[in-house]
């Protein structure tokens, strides 16, 4: 479904009016986003001093006002506060009456589905779950970045359509997740994105000790085309020492980080060990290699010297 052309919201009247419960880095942005679609953000809540400044720069006169009171003002609220902090707001808000028959409650966290509303459900109001599949920096560049963004988006059937049509709206790409799969939807996506961020923050510290003076710039085309290698081939992308079957290798690396970085040591043997299972398994390993590499990853040493290519 394509998102390329937005109406211009100057064509239509604002149609809900919107608020924001946790002015962390996704609220604000989101709120702006469906501001731009014709939206209209009346109400925000947050605590910290961060988040009222992004409030501030994103929703910018919009009023800061207790979570009670955000929901007394909108017509659809988006709860966006972390994980563990979803069911006990929701069981508060319900348990307290703010909640209204037919608002619509929007929650942003991947691990949830629907179901985490069912307080809120029962007093009425419309549950929806829709988790942008993206990173956010709390700064106006976020809403530019909703573009072409995959949502993950769960909600009751009837609700579907709507739930489908305001992340279009956001200029995303709804993707519809079963309410069971919401936990291994969200375990993949952190494993993928917060992952990568510790493996380039590592290598960049490593590339620093070993006299790099521009990590990023040496990294920056080298992780985009294995980016782009893995999102278009898969298993077929991977290469190095592993993938190779290069032991001695291998044996040099961990030597290496033992001496200069031994708190990377673990990671690089957990990765290690799932990338030769993966190599393994797509014939991209030959097994006559496999057995002494898979000895240097079982034990953490060095029992060969080789040639760190």
């Amino acid at each position: 479904m394509s998102t390329s052309q937005q109406p211009d919201p100057r064509d239509r009247p604002a149609r809900l009016t919107v608020g924001v419960v946790g002015a962390g880095r996704v609220g604000p942005t989101l709120a702006a986003s469906l501001q731009l679609a014709g939206h209209r953000p009346v109400a925000v809540s947050g605590v910290s001093d961060a988040s009222r400044r992004r409030a501030a720069q994103l929703l910018p006169d919009v009023p800061l006002v207790p979570p009670a009171e955000v929901l007394e003002r909108a017509d659809l609220v988006l709860l966006t506060v972390p994980d563990d902090t979803l069911p006990g707001l929701v069981e508060g808000l319900a348990e307290t009456g703010a909640v209204r028959p037919g608002q619509l409650l929007v929650h942003t966290s991947g691990r949830y589905g629907a179901k985490v509303l069912d307080p809120a459900l029962r007093a009425g109001a419309l549950p929806l779950a829709l988790h942008p599949a993206m990173t956010f920096t709390g700064t106006p560049v976020d809403v530019q970045r909703l573009a072409g963004c995959s949502f993950g988006v769960t909600a009751p059937e009837e609700l579907r359509l709507a739930a489908e049509a305001l992340v279009i709206e956001m200029g995303g790409e709804p993707e519809w997740i079963a309410e069971e799969m919401r936990p291994l939807y969200h375990a993949a996506l952190a494993l993928g994105a917060n992952h990568l961020v510790t493996l380039v923050a590592q290598s960049m510290e490593l590339l620093r000790e070993a006299g790099v003076a521009a990590p990023d710039r040496m990294l920056g085309p080298l992780l985009g085309a294995a980016l782009d290698n893995a999102l278009r081939s898969g298993d077929a992308a991977l290469t190095g020492p592993v993938a190779r079957g290069d032991a001695g290798t291998v044996a040099a690396h961990v030597t290496e980080l033992r001496k200069h970085a031994p708190q990377t040591v673990a990671g690089y043997l957990a990765m290690a060990r799932a990338t030769a299972d993966r190599a393994l398994a797509h014939g991209l390993l030959k097994p006559e290699l496999a057995e002494d590499l898979l000895g240097v990853l079982a034990t953490g040493t060095n029992g060969a010297e080789g040639d760190a290519r």
